[in-house]
């Protein structure tokens, strides 16, 4: 796999929700079609029966049968199903779900052979997407058992914020004997590590929030806090973490303590994904860090309610793939300077954006 070239897997998700909507009005400006090669891994059938149904000009692809005779300049379409199954947009069915996993199975096949440098999912439904080889709350548990890794980060990024999560996909009725000590400081060191080889951040500043109200009122709300979030900020601190904390997660957002960390690590689910859609809804992306590959997503799910209407905002998906660019080449230069430690590096070079073109700017939406 050549390094000039970028080659960027898509999966194309539940192709009843708006997945392919917004693949398709973000290849509709073909200058990205400059910056890497698109491989999209879904169906010939639904690709084009969204792109007649919304009347998307002027964009085709590239048939494959094999990853290794990608055409650049292209929109590359691996065909991963038998096109059998008809395309019902808003609809919950079988057939996406297994046409879902299908697509996800391919492409990360492609990923762990290192013939794709980076993966971007479209929405799945976390219901029909079930059987017998996909048996996880979601793509990122799934795609942490791909990599063997021990553990992985649901990170939720935008520009001015970046929200992990200690537990994910758990019901709330569990979440509270979901957390111990070990736990927290493995998301914390994941939090850390992310920030440094995919932010390129040097000296990472981390706040952790409660799990109870008013970060349990001294133990009157609750005693985690006390017995285990605390020896676990003591732990991070040992171990050269910085991270302070458990923060009453109500008003942090709320009077912006938030803006004096570079990451926020939340206990569960919604107590990160609450205020970071209600702060970067539309340019926030889904990225599965402590992995040894690249993975990102929209912020959104699959959007069933506006499926095929032409109402689906491709700006999440648009911010995935630039984030994943992002995170390559950060990576790259995370292995440059762990090489040569004492090397003069331009610290201009890791302003975000500093190295794009005027062009690259332009798509980005980034004022000059």
């Amino acid at each position: 796999m050549s390094d000039k070239k970028l080659i960027i897997g898509i999966t194309h998700g539940d192709f009843n929700g708006i997945g392919y909507e917004v693949i398709l009005k973000t290849f509709s400006d073909n200058r990205l079609l400059e910056m890497f090669t698109p491989v999209i891994y879904g169906s010939r059938k639904h690709f084009t029966f969204y792109r007649d149904l919304l009347k998307i000009e002027g964009i085709n692809f590239q048939l494959l049968d094999n990853i290794n005779n990608v055409v650049h300049k292209k929109i590359n379409l691996v065909n991963c199903i038998d096109d059998t199954a008809d395309t019902q947009p808003g609809e919950i069915t079988k057939a996406a779900g297994a046409a879902a996993l299908s697509a996800l199975e391919r492409a990360g096949k492609d990923l762990l052979e290192k013939k794709i440098h980076a993966l971007i999912t479209a929405p799945i439904n976390k219901d029909n997407i079930q059987s017998e080889t996909f048996k996880f709350p979601g793509h990122t548990e799934y795609l942490e058992n791909l990599a063997g890794a021990k553990d992985s980060l649901m990170f939720m990024v935008s520009e001015g914020l970046k929200i992990g999560v200690v537990t994910g996909h758990v019901p709330m009725a569990e979440v509270a004997k979901n957390i111990n000590a070990e736990k927290i400081l493995s998301k914390l060191k994941l939090v850390n590590n992310s920030l440094k080889e995919d932010y390129q951040i040097r000296k990472p500043k981390i706040a952790v929030l409660g799990l109870n109200p008013h970060a349990g009122d001294n133990g009157l709300l609750g005693k985690e806090e006390i017995e285990i979030i605390e020896p676990a900020l003591k732990k991070a601190k040992e171990a050269g973490i910085f991270a302070m904390g458990p923060y009453s997660a109500d008003g942090f957002f709320g009077n912006g303590v938030y803006k004096n960390f570079d990451a926020v690590l939340a206990m569960y689910h919604d107590q990160g994904l609450i205020p970071f859609k209600t702060l970067s809804f539309g340019s926030g992306v889904n990225f599965t860090a402590g992995l040894p590959f690249v993975r990102t997503s929209p912020d959104h799910g699959t959007a069933y309610e506006i499926a095929g209407q032409g109402k689906a905002d491709e700006s999440s998906f648009r911010s995935a793939i630039y984030e994943a660019l992002d995170i390559i080449e950060n990576r790259k230069l995370n292995k440059e300077i762990t090489a040569n430690p004492l090397q003069i590096v331009d610290k201009e070079t890791f302003g975000r954006g500093a190295r794009y073109s005027e062009e690259e700017r332009s798509l980005r939406g980034m004022e000059n």
